[in-house]
C-alpha cells in the first residue's frame, strides 16, 4: 500500500496540487487586490487546505469545536510538528484569522505574493525595528476583531517534541486583554517530518484538539507568565505518549 500511495502522489496527487495551489494563490491576491481582505484573505486559504488533505486522502478529526464563542477574537497557540499543521489548522479551524508567520515564507512563488495581499503577519527578527514592526501589526489584527494563529515555538520540531515557548503571543494577549487558545495537533509529524521536507508523504490520521480558552486572570507579568504555562501545559497533555516531554530544539 505505501508504494501504491507514493504512485497516487506522484501522478495524481502533485499535479491536482500544484494547479490548485497556484489557482487559489492568484484568487486571494487578485480578491484582495479588489477589497474585502477579511473574506479573500481566508476562505480560498481554508478551501485550499480542506482540498488538499482530502486529495492526500489523509483522515483529519477536530476536538473541540464547542469550546469557542461566535463573534469573540482569540489568539490561538499551537505546537509546530510539521509542513502539515498549516492545511490542518487552516482547513479545520473554524475561526476567521490572520497566521504569524516567518517573513522567508514571502518567497515562496504565488503563495507568498497571496500571504502578502491577505494581510498575514510575517515575523522578521532582523533587528528590533522590524519585530516591533510585526507585533504593532498583529496589535492592530486583533484590535479588529480578527483571530491570530501563532507558533508559540518558532519553528517546526525535529523530533515530534515540544521546544519552548516564546512570548510574543502571550504578551500581545495580555496587552488586549484576549483569551488564549491552545491548540494541540498530532500526527503532522507523521505524515512529514521536518527532516523529510520535500519527500513523500506518509498515510498517518491527522487530529486537532482545540482547548478551553484562557481568559486573562489580570493584566501584566502574572497573566502572561500563567497563561504561556497553562497553555504550555494543555498542548503538553493532550500529544500523543510518545511526544510528550520536552525536548531542545536547536532551531530556536
Amino acid at each position: 500500500m505505501k508504494y501504491l500511495y507514493r504512485i497516487y502522489q506522484l501522478f495524481v496527487a502533485l499535479p491536482i496540487l500544484l494547479v490548485w495551489t497556484i489557482f487559489i494563490a492568484l484568487v486571494t491576491t487578485i480578491g484582495c487586490f479588489l477589497g474585502g481582505g477579511h473574506f479573500w484573505g481566508y476562505y480560498p486559504g481554508k478551501v485550499w487546505a480542506w482540498v488538499n488533505l482530502k486529495v492526500l486522502l489523509l483522515p483529519v478529526k477536530v476536538e473541540g469545536k464547542n469550546n469557542l464563542e461566535k463573534g469573540q477574537s482569540y489568539v490561538f497557540v499551537s505546537n509546530h510538528q510539521g509542513a502539515f499543521d498549516i492545511f490542518l489548522i487552516f482547513g479545520h479551524l473554524p475561526r476567521n484569522f490572520k497566521w504569524m508567520m516567518k517573513y522567508q515564507l514571502r518567497k515562496i512563488p504565488f503563495v507568498g505574493m497571496a500571504c502578502e495581499k491577505s494581510k498575514q503577519i510575517f515575523v522578521d527578527k532582523r533587528g528590533p525595528k522590524r519585530i516591533k514592526e510585526s507585533m504593532d501589526k498583529a496589535h492592530d489584527i486583533l484590535q479588529g476583531g480578527v483571530s491570530l494563529v501563532v507558533f508559540p515555538e518558532g519553528s517546526r520540531t525535529f523530533t515530534g517534541h515540544m521546544g519552548k515557548f516564546k512570548r510574543g503571543a502571550f504578551l500581545l494577549a495580555d496587552e488586549l486583554q484576549l483569551p488564549v487558545v491552545p491548540l494541540t495537533i498530532n500526527g503532522s509529524f507523521h505524515v512529514m517530518p521536518r527532516t523529510r521536507d520535500f519527500h513523500f508523504v506518509n498515510w498517518h490520521p491527522l487530529t486537532l484538539t482545540i482547548h478551553q480558552p484562557l481568559y486573562p486572570i489580570s493584566k501584566g507579568e502574572d497573566n502572561v507568565s500563567t497563561t504561556m504555562a497553562d497553555s504550555y501545559s494543555a498542548v503538553m497533555d493532550s500529544l500523543e505518549p510518545q511526544f510528550q516531554g520536552y525536548v531542545e530544539n536547536p532551531d530556536q
